[in-house]
């Protein structure tokens, strides 16, 4: 969570006022043995159960509908890791979970998901980097 930390601080100087909150929920993790299975990445099996129950109370905690009686926009800024922001996009989008690992993200990209009162999802970004110079742009 270090990352996240720090990033979350340097963000928070440019939107003063804005709430600032921690969970553990948003923990990078395992959230799903990915389909089709990947040689490069294996976790042990319990992980999955473990980290994939705490990131899917994490979607259902987090990404719902505005209630229908807001009349104006509200924005909510997660900082996390890519394997949570990846897991939560399919489920947001009601893609299959297990393909959460053939999305690819980089490091520090910013994903911006729409969700409107009447339940529809839109992703307008997924891993957008466009606003940093190429050589800082990285992938863990």
């Amino acid at each position: 969570m270090t990352r996240a930390i720090e990033t979350t601080d340097i963000i928070s100087r440019h939107l003063p006022g804005v709430c600032k909150v921690s969970t553990d929920l948003l923990r990078e993790g395992a959230p799903i043995e990915p389909d089709p299975p990947v040689s490069h990445w294996k976790p042990e099996a319990v992980q999955y159960y473990e980290d994939g129950a705490r990131i899917e109370a994490a979607f259902r905690n987090y990404i719902h509908r505005a209630d229908a009686r807001q009349e104006e926009d509200s924005y909510e800024i997660f900082i996390c890791h890519a394997n949570v922001i990846r897991y939560i996009v399919c489920r947001a989008l009601q893609f299959p979970p297990e393909g959460w690992l053939r999305l690819s993200l980089n490091n520090g990209s910013i994903t911006h998901l729409v969700i409107r009162p009447n339940g529809r999802v839109a992703l307008r970004t997924l891993g957008d980097t466009g606003f940093m110079p190429p050589d800082k742009i990285t992938r863990s």
